[in-house]
């Protein structure tokens, strides 16, 4: 079967909505501390989920990874590490910009690196520049740039309208420089997700030698990309476990008293944008009835759900053809789309002004018509 971008971008729409969503069963979660339900939940979509799809799915799992060569196993693993460190950053991120500006610059950062340097260590952006469909897709990125920052212009708005109770997060450490480098570190280190798909090159040639559809070729390379992120949140997770003394969390439920200051992550142990609003909406919406049981579903349930934006990730990305690289910038502009909806929503826009209102439509729209022009020129390439 030949590549089908447009089959791409709806796979690709699935993996954005699935990043976007799966904090929401994270809401129900109470009485645990931050890094006991994030490492419940992560031992799910770093270790669980990608073992079991990908033996699943692909044909003689074991043997293709004893037989890929060891340098693409180690980068492959040490880009998921340093994807991690990105992740554990993007906290900070908030904490010293705001939710709205710093989330547009991590994410700007992101979509810039993740999408541009794999072709660039390829040297294959001179071959996008002398190609019209190169030049198409390179205009889709700057279109998914602009999209970005006008979401972080309508946040900065909303911001500035709302009261001080109405608004999502407050920004009493601001330090711009501060934030802008802590910024860049988390922006360029959360991209290494896209350099260790890359380096998994050789694992899926191998996996596809020994049988397996192309649509599931990546599901191997995430095997190793994802240990080497749990390897850095399991690392912060049991300090804070340490520092908190909340280890005893897995086997129960702490008391009312203590589950009050518990269920209220700070901003420096949140790791990606969704986790961000999930935090701050359990601030909004507390309440009580905590249950182990319904904290282990509920954590599971939202690991599995983040494992599916790379589940179908790895699928887009074999449909875009020679341009597969686009596949980051599609990946990123989806998320802001679906985080944007459901931020509609669960009504957090509600109390904002026109001006407000409007960035948000235009955002939206331009962040949508960023993968539609990133697809059309992957078609372009296909077609030529």
């Amino acid at each position: 079967m030949g590549a089908n971008p447009l089959l791409g971008v709806f796979l690709h729409w699935l993996g954005g909505l699935a990043s976007a969503s799966f904090y929401v069963p994270f809401r129900r979660v109470r009485g645990w501390s931050w890094e006991t339900y994030w490492l419940t939940g992560g031992i799910m979509s770093w270790i669980v989920a990608p073992w079991l799809l990908a033996g699943y799915l692909t044909h003689d799992l074991l043997h293709v990874l004893r037989s890929a060569p060891l340098s693409a196993i180690l980068w492959i693993y040490f880009f998921g590490v340093l994807w991690g460190l990105g992740g554990l950053t993007f906290g900070l991120t908030m904490r010293y910009l705001g939710l709205s500006l710093g989330m547009s610059v991590a994410l700007g950062y992101t979509a810039v690196f993740g999408t541009l340097v794999p072709p660039l260590f390829h040297r294959q952006f001179t071959q996008l520049l002398a190609q019209q469909s190169g030049i198409i897709i390179l205009i889709g990125v700057g279109i998914c740039i602009a999209g970005i920052v006008l979401a972080g212009a309508a946040g900065i708005s909303k911001e500035i309208e709302l009261s001080q109770e109405e608004k999502l997060a407050s920004i009493q450490e601001f330090n711009l420089w501060r934030g802008l480098g802590v910024a860049t570190f988390c922006g360029v280190m959360s991209s290494c997700f896209a350099f260790g798909l890359d380096a998994g090159n050789p694992i899926k040639a191998l996996t596809v030698g020994r049988g397996t559809p192309v649509m599931w070729q990546g599901l191997p390379v995430l095997v190793v990309l994802l240990a080497g992120g749990f390897t850095t949140n399991l690392l912060w997770c049991l300090v804070l476990s340490l520092r908190n003394e909340s280890y005893g969390e897995y086997l129960r439920i702490p008391s009312r008293s203590a589950t009050n200051s518990m269920i209220h992550p700070p901003l420096e142990n949140i790791t990606d944008a969704a986790s961000t609003e999930m935090a701050l909406e359990l601030q909004l919406h507390p309440s009580g009835g905590p249950s182990l049981a319904v904290n282990y579903g509920f954590s599971a349930l939202a690991g599995a759900t983040w494992y599916m934006q790379f589940f179908f990730y790895t699928m887009g990305e074999t449909q875009m053809g020679h341009y597969r690289f686009s596949s980051w910038t599609l990946h990123m502009a989806s998320i802001m789309i679906f985080s944007t909806v459901w931020g509609i929503a669960l009504k957090e826009w509600r109390g904002v002004s026109m001006r407000t209102k409007i960035l948000v439509f235009v955002t939206l729209l331009t962040l949508l018509g960023s993968t539609m022009v990133v697809g059309y020129g992957n078609l372009r390439a296909v077609h030529s």
